[in-house]
């Protein structure tokens, strides 16, 4: 009779806690269930997983079980020794002949525990499906008015032959007006489906917005970079400025300089504490591309008293 290693079964360290040989028994029966699992041999892997659970969850058992394999070498059959059934309370036909040679042959489970429940929040038939994420990416229009998107999901099932295989799922799903790049949206009950008749899991939704050409986004705010004419900067204008809610008239005060910053309170993405747009100017020369335009760059040169550096200077001290 080969030895079975119940610690190599679950990838943990002989010395590993009770609550690392739990997570580990946890994580790996996810795996290979066989309701959901893609490999080959899963339902022998969850069995011998669910047995070597079975022993090293259990003090007395465990201690047992190190002491039995001071006296074993590998690649030796273990035979175990006189009176060793007397540590039974488990085995029967659930588990290995392993098992049963060394914790006695009485059937069924000795506590009354299956080693299967609790993997899918409850009785492994009937357990809840898994959560899944899936990433939607939206425009900034799109997250400012909401929308509706297509997902396609893959969800665990079977095919003719009764093989596990992933199956595509279309789901429209609506997304919010002022939803927030990197958030998440839950949807109960539209994850994996459930195990045996169980709930089905949640669907997590993480929205990407993509960037935009004219708008930049920093959490729920909208910022701006408008051009404005030299004049409209010298002497004051009234401008109409684009938002993502439509155009807004906003005054510009003479004097203005490029970089001037204004906020439209509001104009943000919606929501409970909507965000504000903020514009800053952005002052444009016309280009001197004609005899008359450059004639009237010059006059401006000779007329106007205008050092454009002389703040520059003193600060710098070069005067």
């Amino acid at each position: 009779m080969e030895y079975k290693d119940y610690y190599k079964t679950l990838g943990v360290s002989r010395d590993a806690s009770t609550e690392d040989i739990k997570r580990a028994y946890r994580r790996l029966a996810r795996k290979y269930h066989p309701d959901v699992s893609t490999e080959a041999d899963a339902e022998q892997r969850f069995k011998a997983i669910g047995e070597a659970y079975e022993v090293l969850k259990d003090p007395e058992k465990r201690a047992a079980y190190d002491r039995l394999g001071s006296h074993w070498h590998a690649g030796d059959d273990f035979r175990p020794p006189p009176g060793w059934e007397s540590h039974g309370g488990f085995g029967g036909s659930q588990f290995s002949d392993f098992f049963d040679a060394v914790f006695g042959d009485r059937g069924g489970f000795g506590d009354g525990a299956n080693p299967f429940e609790g993997i899918f929040g409850g009785r492994r038939a009937g357990g809840a499906g898994a959560d899944q994420t899936t990433k939607v990416t939206v425009t900034l229009e799109e997250a400012y008015h909401g929308t509706t998107k297509n997902v396609q999901l893959q969800s665990p099932g079977t095919d003719a032959r009764g093989q596990a295989r992933s199956k595509p799922r279309n789901l429209r799903v609506k997304i919010p007006a002022g939803v927030r790049n990197g958030q998440r949206i839950r949807l109960q009950g539209q994850g994996a489906p459930g195990i045996g008749g169980g709930p089905p899991g949640d669907l997590f939704l993480e929205v990407h917005i993509q960037p935009h050409e004219v708008f930049h986004l920093r959490g729920h705010d909208i910022h701006l970079d408008l051009p404005v004419a030299p004049w409209e900067a010298a002497l004051g204008a009234t401008v109409n400025v684009p938002t993502l809610g439509g155009r807004v008239e906003m005054n510009i005060p003479a004097g203005s300089q490029t970089g001037t910053r204004f906020r439209l309170r509001g104009r943000g993405l919606p929501g409970k504490e909507p965000g504000d747009q903020y514009v800053s100017l952005k002052i444009v020369n016309p280009p001197a591309d004609s005899g008359k335009a450059r004639k009237f760059f010059d006059r401006m040169h000779r007329e106007l008293d205008f050092d454009p550096r002389s703040e520059l200077r003193r600060q710098a001290g070069n005067g």
